[in-house]
């Protein structure tokens, strides 16, 4: 299969080009890339080099993408707004699309255009596009040609989350969740907030109350509860390059049903390749992810509060964005799942 990466310059783009560039059933055709066209893939990601051999970065047109015979499948790395310029044509000529950025997570134009302030881009193919963790959704949407690949913050809320309240376990009011992402999240720009002496030993909250994913993270709440789900998402950024670690306190349903949780779970990932249920008492750690496409999670019952606490983490990069992109294209054409991907 030959593929396409448009807006290959980001993190994101990055890691995309390793993974594909190394994938056994796949030729990584294209990359492109409006600021980079015309130079060597290996010169601007020299880790790469021997991956890549000659391959160049291309300028990016959209009328001339869709227009090509050569390329079976792209994936959109490309920011907000930006992305719809190319799903769109490539959605109308045929093509097979999978879409890293925000413009077809949410399922409503007025709730895009509230946190992402300017009306959506291409609200017609709102309905075209599922919006898929692999781990959670049934098999419809591998008849799409244009999937939505969720966020990172997103990810490592909905994995642990999703499964407890579709099972009734936990109260869908009153969750407070606490994020903590690598500087890799805010995408490569110059700003003084990321630049090594702001960030090294040092660590802030941003964005709240209503940073851009609590848009996505409710939505897909609710949608698991049956139910509103207001939640508390409180977003930090960390001195580290990469990784998120989440925790989410919930109230309880049920007191002291903490095997219930752990059998929920078992349910749902003992046959998943990329989720690592941790015993009781164990924490997953950013370290023992970085560089995989898996979530490691764990919960622990407090009788004082009656809440559970519920940890998870991912590689932001990977099982966050690259990774699950690769994962999707890998179930929608029948490869072996974990095929290019740690």
């Amino acid at each position: 299969m030959n593929a396409a990466i448009i807006g290959a310059s980001g993190y994101s783009g990055e890691e995309l080009v390793r993974l594909l560039s190394r994938h056994p059933d796949v030729k990584l055709t294209a990359v492109t890339s409006r600021s980079l066209a015309g130079k060597l893939v290996g010169d601007q990601m020299p880790a790469l080099r021997h991956l890549v051999g000659d391959l160049s970065f291309t300028a990016s047109n959209p009328a001339e993408l869709a227009a090509s015979t050569e390329i079976d499948i792209f994936f959109l790395a490309l920011p907000h707004g930006v992305a719809s310029e190319f799903a769109d044509p490539l959605y109308q000529a045929g093509k097979t699309v999978i879409d890293l950025s925000a413009d077809f997570r949410l399922g409503s134009t007025r709730v895009y255009e509230d946190y992402y302030g300017q009306a959506h881009p291409a609200p017609h193919l709102l309905e075209a596009a599922p919006y898929v963790i692999p781990e959670l959704a049934d098999d419809k949407w591998k008849s799409a040609s244009l999937i939505a690949c969720p966020g990172c913050y997103p990810t490592s809320i909905q994995l642990p989350l999703v499964p407890l309240l579709k099972a009734g376990l936990i109260d869908p009011k009153g969750i407070v969740i606490n994020s903590y992402s690598g500087v890799s999240g805010a995408g490569r720009k110059v700003a003084e907030d990321f630049i090594y002496c702001e960030r090294n030993e040092s660590m802030k909250g941003y964005g709240m109350p209503k940073h851009r994913h609590l848009s996505e993270i409710e939505e897909q709440l609710e949608k698991a509860a049956f139910a509103d789900c207001i939640v508390q998402f409180n977003p930090h950024l960390a001195p580290m390059s990469r990784g998120i670690s989440t925790t989410i306190v919930a109230k309880a349903k049920l007191k002291d049903s903490l095997k219930s949780v752990y059998d929920t779970w078992e349910k749902a990932y003992g046959s998943k390749p990329f989720v690592s249920v941790l015993p009781t008492g164990t924490f997953p750690d950013t370290k023992h992810v970085t560089g995989t496409n898996r979530a490691d999670i764990s919960a622990v019952y407090d009788p004082r509060t009656g809440n559970f606490i519920i940890n998870s983490v991912i590689d932001n990069l990977i099982k966050g964005a690259s990774g699950q992109a690769v994962q999707l294209m890998n179930l929608k054409f029948g490869f072996e799942e974990t095929a290019g991907l740690l």
